[in-house]
């Protein structure tokens, strides 16, 4: 998803390579496992949570926390390097018994592999609550082609059968080819509403400047305008994001940004159709920066890709399994 354009926040200015965090990264002791941020000893905003707005703290690679329960093997699936996902017959069909038996996980995949073909649909614009934005978009990619829609698609296929191994009913808004193009930023949000979930994640790219790399998590801000109403989901959201974003870190290594966010990880927002209109805790994950090198080979590795599905798979069962 790219950020360019008078509706996004201006890019914060580029972070020294050389910073604080290659420093601590240095330093960890071979082995040692990344540590991921706690925020008001881990589990403040939960069900109900209060109206946060203020910034998690940035995350730390020498914190140490216990890792919450692994979600499944972390081998990638068979054939082209990982490339082919996971892909039930039945999707957003109940799964059977587990430790999140009961719980309800809507997917948001971003973009749509079909929309480059529907350009009139996705263009038409929607009421978010703040203002009318554009149904959807294409989505960027890498230099040599790569698709943010097939990123996406193809890490919550993953995510998905990984969260069905714990128990949990998992529902996609969409499945490549199914419906062909959007569905636009609203209903996306309506599918997680009436699904009733008891976390959503949409998962994303970046398109950014080459030399910009890192993950960041999208939160919502708090919103009271027109059909939006984000205040009774700010703190359980934010709660959600600091879980999957400190186990992202752990499984992955992608360090947070050094374009966005001060080098927390962290932003919030409160332009996203996507999050002003969701009523249940809703987050959104940027893997990466299509558009850098070093960020791009990690983005087209199915193996890579696998560890990204297992980091948003374990911040997630430990949302939910939060006491």
């Amino acid at each position: 998803m790219s950020y360019a354009g008078p509706d996004f926040d201006p890019p914060q200015p580029r972070r020294s390579r050389r910073g604080p965090l290659t420093v601590a990264l240095a330093a960890l002791v071979p082995g040692a496992l990344l540590g991921w941020v706690v925020y008001e000893a881990v589990g403040g905003g939960g069900p109900g949570g209060s109206d946060r707005t203020g910034s998690p703290a940035p995350l730390s690679h020498t914190a140490s926390a216990p890792a919450p329960a692994s979600s499944s093997p972390r081998s990638a699936p068979p054939g082209d390097d990982g490339e082919r996902s996971p892909r039930p017959s039945a999707p957003g069909a109940p799964a059977g018994s587990g430790p999140l038996a009961g719980k309800v996980v809507v997917i948001d995949p971003g973009h749509n592999p079909g929309n480059f073909r529907h350009v009139s649909e996705i263009n038409r614009k929607v009421d978010i609550g703040t203002n009318r934005k554009e149904c959807d978009t294409t989505g960027t990619s890498t230099d040599a082609g790569y698709a943010e829609a097939r990123f996406t698609l193809d890490v919550a296929h993953r995510l998905r059968s990984l969260l069905r191994e714990q128990g949990a009913t998992v529902k996609l808004t969409h499945d490549g080819d199914s419906p062909p193009w959007g569905p636009c930023v609203d209903e996306r949000a309506r599918i997680g509403n009436a699904a009733d979930a008891d976390a959503a994640v949409s998962i994303h790219a970046d398109g950014s400047a080459p030399g910009n790399r890192g993950f960041h998590v999208i939160m919502p801000g708090s919103v009271h305008s027109g059909g939006a109403d984000t205040r009774k989901i700010v703190g359980p959201s934010h709660d959600l994001g600091v879980r999957i974003a400190g186990a992202f870190l752990r499984e992955t290594g992608e360090p947070p940004s050094n374009y966005l966010g001060g080098g927390t990880g962290f932003v919030t927002r409160t332009d996203l159709g996507g999050l002003n209109l969701s009523t249940v805790p809703k987050v959104f994950i940027e893997c990466g920066n299509m558009r850098d090198s070093k960020d791009a080979a990690a983005l087209t590795s199915g193996a890579w890709r696998q560890k990204a599905a297992q980091g948003i798979s374990e911040g997630i069962v430990s949302f939910l399994r939060r006491s």
